[in-house]
């Protein structure tokens, strides 16, 4: 696929979709974290460029508490960025049409949250956003891995009328990905995506990628639930989530590769509200709610012994009081390691932040998630097969 500095920008009127998503704080206003502050500065080198750019984004999703306006991300990039950012609220083509119209070189727009746009997810082909872009814009960047899994409009459907490329934070984690290609490496699994955590596990251990797999978060309450290992609270999560629908996949990983998967030995229940440890071999009540430290200091002697390490989702709910001890000493030990290693996933992210471990001790901290964990498990994903298709020149 072609890149962004392949392309001649300067004048040019540059659609780029971006991943500025971010979490809320107690007040249900968005925080600034890594992916805004890496995407403000690709849009610096936009603009460097002499070109006008167009910024799609969304931010959560319609029905949840986190589905709002963009006015407050323009803020954030406006300061970030030190240049004229301005929200555009409007959901009409032709008020969208002539902000694009009047917008001055090294000027950047940022329309309203795409998902509040008709037809963003579903019959794209009709999207109103898309059709208002297509005639009125020169250039699509698709600039985040971690919207690349979705066959969404303002992802996918601009290659098809548009001169397309990978944007600067897109290509830096591809290249990243690259990086753990060759060899074995050392799996850090934790999180609540159980379905794709486990298709990565297997493809990575069928394939002799990975010399070692360690689990924590539902991962490893699943592998647990599957030997038989369980408490009530747990089980009720594991079925509330659909879970337990793969325990015979879990099951049946365990028997395979009994001596490359490590489960926890002990684990931090939530008893009242108290971090409770035990020996999984003597679980009676409680929520599982984090590894325990004789599993983080098996854990972190693997990683201090790995080559390349790719860490995925924390080991537990590490947002709550107590039990972040786990996620805690598991990046530790990633950031002293001298192994090249690649950090995923929105709350493994948020998780450095909260725990002060220095982002540059890692090899590369990527912004995605699920689409980090669906190309690693060999699926081809929308964005980037419509990227590679894309044929349009300037």
């Amino acid at each position: 696929m072609r890149h962004a500095d392949e392309l001649e920008l300067s004048g040019k009127k540059v659609v780029k979709r971006v991943d500025i998503n971010l979490p809320l704080d107690a007040e249900g206003k968005p925080v600034e974290n890594p992916r805004l502050r890496r995407h403000a500065e690709s849009l610096k080198r936009l603009t460097g460029r002499g070109a006008k750019v167009i910024v799609l984004a969304h931010q959560g999703r319609r029905g949840k508490s986190d589905f709002l306006t963009l006015e407050g991300h323009a803020e954030m990039l406006r300061k970030r960025t030190g240049l004229e950012v301005r929200h555009i609220p409007h959901l009409s083509e032709t008020k969208v049409a002539g902000e694009i119209e009047q917008m001055r070189e090294g000027e950047v727009l940022l329309l309203e949250n795409v998902r509040m746009w008709e037809n963003e997810e579903e019959n794209i082909g009709g999207s109103p956003l898309l059709k208002v872009l297509s005639s009125n814009a020169d250039v699509f960047l698709l600039g985040a891995l971690s919207v690349a899994h979705r066959p969404h409009a303002s992802v996918v459907g601009l290659t098809k009328h548009l001169p397309s490329a990978s944007g600067y934070v897109l290509k830096s984690e591809l290249d990243a990905l690259g990086r753990m290609e060759g060899g074995e490496a050392v799996l850090v699994i934790g999180g609540g995506k159980v379905r794709d955590s486990l298709k990565i596990i297997a493809k990575w251990l069928a394939e002799g990628r990975a010399s070692k797999v360690l689990v924590g978060g539902a991962v490893a309450a699943l592998f647990l639930y599957a030997l038989g290992r369980r408490t009530p609270e747990t089980n009720e999560y594991l079925e509330e989530t659909g879970a337990t629908g793969h325990s015979a996949e879990a099951r049946e990983l365990l028997e395979r590769y009994e001596d490359r998967i490590m489960i926890p030995v002990d684990v931090a229940l939530n008893i009242e509200d108290e971090r409770v440890e035990a020996p999984v071999s003597e679980m009676e009540k409680g929520g599982i709610y984090d590894i325990g430290e004789k599993t983080i200091e098996k854990y972190a002697e693997e990683i201090l012994g790995a080559k390349k390490i790719f860490v995925n989702g924390p080991m537990g709910v590490y947002e709550k009081e107590g039990f972040g001890l786990g996620t805690k000493r598991v990046l530790a030990a990633i950031a002293e390691s001298d192994a090249y290693s690649l950090v995923g996933g929105g709350h493994t992210i948020t998780a450095i932040e909260q725990f002060g471990v220095p982002e540059e001790k890692f090899g590369y901290v990527s912004l995605s998630g699920k689409a980090l964990i669906e190309y690693l498990s060999g699926k081809e994903l929308p964005g980037l097969k419509a990227l590679k298709e894309n044929r349009l020149s300037l």
